[in-house]
């Protein structure tokens, strides 16, 4: 009898057959007061600079014009954003980058 595939597996499968070419990845580290958010290809190689931003508005609005500029830069089209959902911090950020598409 073959084995079920957890849910979990099954969308985060899905979430990586969605990368290609025209994908920015990426993967924030989420802490108390800073954060750092880095940006790679569907290759794994490291675009730009990492950034630290703050947990705020700002910060986030911060967030936001890096990646558009990133986006621009290296011809874009589509965002996967990776957080690891430490305690309550990635909760404002999470739903800020909901709120901005």
């Amino acid at each position: 009898m073959a084995k079920e595939v957890p849910k979990s597996k099954y969308k985060q499968n899905r979430k990586i057959e969605q990368i290609n070419e025209s994908t920015l990845i990426i993967g924030a580290d989420i802490a108390k007061h800073k954060h750092i958010a880095r940006a790679v290809d569907f290759r794994g190689i490291e675009l730009g600079k990492t950034l630290a931003f703050s947990q705020s508005q700002s910060g986030f609005s911060q967030l936001l014009f890096w990646i558009k500029s990133l986006m621009k830069q290296h011809s874009k089209q589509q965002v996967l954003f990776g957080i690891e959902p430490t305690g309550h911090y990635w909760l404002s950020l999470a739903e800020f980058l909901k709120k901005h598409g």
